[in-house]
């Protein structure tokens, strides 16, 4: 299950990178592109990506030693 919670977290951070620069129209192209909203919505997933990942990582070290 930590693979998992790693490989979830990971993903949710490049969903949100993408979401951001698309937001801030670094990455044009979508109906996203220029509108903050979405730059916003990409931080909130990116920040929830990075928790998931740091409790998966944390989880393995607790149970590893």
């Amino acid at each position: 299950m930590r693979i998992v919670g790693v490989v979830a977290g990971l993903l949710l951070i490049a969903i949100g990178v993408i979401w951001i620069l698309q937001g801030i129209n670094v990455l044009p192209g979508s109906f996203m592109s220029g509108r903050p909203g979405y730059a916003v919505l990409g931080l909130v997933v990116t920040i929830v990506g990075l928790v998931i990942v740091l409790r998966s990582a944390r989880r393995r070290s607790v149970a590893g030693g």
